[in-house]
C-alpha cells in the first residue's frame, strides 16, 4: 500500500512535466522565429491581436459592458 501512495505523489509532478514539455515543444518554432527582430514584431502583434480578440469575445458571452 505504501508504494501505491508513493505513485499518487509522484502523479501531479508528471503530469506538470508532461504539460510544460507539451506547451515549450509546441512553442519551439515561435522562439526560433523571435530571433529576428522583424519577425519578433510580427508575432507580438499577432499576440496581442488574439488576446484582444480573446478579450472582447470573453466580455461579450459573459455580459459585461
Amino acid at each position: 500500500m505504501h508504494i501505491f501512495w508513493e505513485n499518487i505523489w509522484k502523479f501531479p509532478k508528471f503530469l506538470i512535466s508532461v504539460f510544460l514539455g507539451f506547451f515549450l515543444t509546441a512553442a519551439y518554432p515561435f522562439f526560433q522565429l523571435s530571433k529576428k527582430r522583424k519577425t519578433l514584431y510580427i508575432l507580438l502583434c499577432i499576440l496581442t491581436l488574439l488576446l484582444v480578440f480573446l478579450v472582447i469575445t470573453l466580455k461579450e458571452m459573459l455580459g459585461y459592458s
